[in-house]
């Protein structure tokens, strides 16, 4: 007889904030948690999800949009959450109405689209180059009106500010004429406890030995180091097999020797 599997492949869908704090503390040797603990417990990981934003980027979090260009405006501002701002319309193609996103962590790249028909089937990009304060602080007209080609990110507490120069011309800023950005997003908080995590299912392992040597410093000091040692080696696997790979070509180095 053949074996049987469930044949699903959700459980870090369903693999709720309880059942990873419950795990956690298994793990330091604590069966049964009061409220407090519990509470402790979703702190502590909502502290490594930021904590994670230290350690490079994460591919699951990059997140694309066009932004509307406004003729004239050099910054764009997009904020954490609603309640610290209004964030700049972004849409998702010529035809899509105006909406704001929230949890910007960073810009990585930034590009001026041009859509040649107005049902956005097509577009043409032209990449901006990336420029530091400096660079943006020596341009003397900053309100100069021609198509955008360069951008500047700052990352504030509540928000990540968009600058770009020149800035938009009126024939620059029409309506088929966007910015496209590819952005990090924040990860999303623990929220109530059953809730899953806004986590992929390879990350599972090391979330969960995150929290437990998290836990360990406040309930279980003198396993810490272990539960470290255990955290830092999955969540290196993690890292490692996160990403987006491309074809790599390895060619031999031809030497010539002199010839005299």
């Amino acid at each position: 007889m053949a074996n049987t599997t469930s044949g699903t492949y959700t459980f870090d869908k369903t693999y709720a904030i309880d059942d990873i704090i419950v795990d956690a503390y298994e793990r330091i040797g604590l069966v049964g948690s009061s409220g407090n603990q519990i509470r402790s417990a979703r702190r502590s990981l909502n502290i490594i999800f930021q904590e994670w934003g230290n350690r490079g980027l994460h591919y699951w979090e990059v997140g694309t949009t066009n932004v509307t260009l406004v003729e004239g405006q050099a910054e764009y501002n997009f904020y954490r959450a609603s309640a610290d701002g209004t964030s700049s319309p972004c849409v998702t193609d010529a035809n899509a109405a105006d909406t704001s996103i929230y949890g910007f962590a960073d810009i990585s790249q930034c590009s001026y689209r041009q859509y040649i028909n107005s049902t956005g089937g097509t577009q043409s990009d032209t990449t901006m180059t990336k420029i530091d304060r400096s660079t943006y602080a020596g341009y003397g007209d900053k309100k100069t009106k021609s198509t955008p080609s360069n951008f500047w990110v700052q990352r504030f507490i509540d928000k990540v500010t968009l600058t770009i120069y020149p800035t938009a011309s009126s024939s620059a800023a029409g309506a088929n004429n966007k910015l496209k950005l590819f952005y990090t997003k924040r990860i999303e908080d623990a929220g109530i406890f059953t809730n899953a995590t806004n986590i992929p299912y390879r990350f599972v392992p090391c979330m969960t030995a995150g929290l437990a040597f998290y836990l360990s410093q406040k309930f279980s000091p003198q396993r810490s180091q272990e539960m470290k040692l255990f955290y830092e080696d999955e969540l290196a696997r993690a890292l490692a097999e996160d990403g987006s790979a491309s074809s790599t070509f390895i060619t031999p180095k031809t030497y010539y020797p002199a010839i005299t």
